[in-house]
Order: C-alpha cells, then sequence, then structure tokens
C-alpha cells in the first residue's frame, strides 16, 4: 500500500494505428504511478487522438514528429507538453526491443515528473 498524496502524472502516447508503440509505452508505465492512455493518429486506429484527450493528459509523449504534429495541429497551446521519442513504426505490440528502446527513450521524462510534483 505505498499510497503517495502526490497527484498522479497523467501522460498520453500516441503513434499512429494505437497497436504497438503507444500502446506498448502504456502497459510500461502502468505500474509507475503515472495515469496513462493511448492513441493514434490513423482513422483506423482503436482509440483516435482527440482534444479531449490532449488536454487530459499532463505530457504527450508522440513516437514520430508527425503525431507531434497532429498533436498542435488539434491543440496548438498543448506545445509545451508534448516531447518526442522518435520510435520509428517498425515494431510490434510488447516487442522486447520496443520496451527497451521506450525504457531508454521515456527514462528522462518519467524523472522529471518525479521532481517537478510537489508533496
Amino acid at each position: 500500500m505505498k499510497q503517495s498524496h502526490h497527484k498522479r502524472v497523467k501522460i498520453l502516447f500516441v503513434c499512429t494505428g494505437n497497436r504497438d508503440r503507444s500502446p506498448t509505452a502504456q502497459e510500461l508505465v502502468k505500474d509507475a504511478g503515472i495515469e496513462a492512455r493511448s492513441a493514434g493518429t490513423s482513422e483506423t486506429a482503436p482509440v483516435q487522438l482527440s482534444k479531449s484527450l490532449i488536454d487530459w493528459a499532463d505530457k504527450v509523449i508522440v513516437m514520430e514528429p508527425r503525431h507531434q504534429e497532429a498533436v498542435l495541429k488539434i491543440a496548438p497551446k498543448a506545445r509545451k507538453k508534448v516531447a518526442c521519442l522518435n520510435i520509428p513504426d517498425e515494431f510490434c505490440y510488447n516487442q522486447p526491443e520496443l520496451r527497451t528502446l521506450l525504457g531508454k527513450k521515456l527514462h528522462p521524462h518519467l524523472n522529471i515528473f518525479q521532481t517537478e510534483k510537489p508533496a
């Protein structure tokens, strides 16, 4: 029962299809005290990127620059909360190599949250 009085950080992960990269990232942080959701920019994505999802998030982490452009097209004021990991669309859901790459690239972003949030 490690309950903290900290506000849980809300992260939205964005990729194209919302089938491989962003759901894997969401899965990866689920035990880190982070509330995470994922969405895709494609019309066929199970969860499509929307203004309400962008507004919900404290941080929007995208996989490629084109996803950042899609976020900012919907919500131009979100620029300061968007970060791009530059992870290409060449992985399958929960693929070990993808999990390793996400872990490395997410680490600096997750550490920021641990120091930014007041008690």
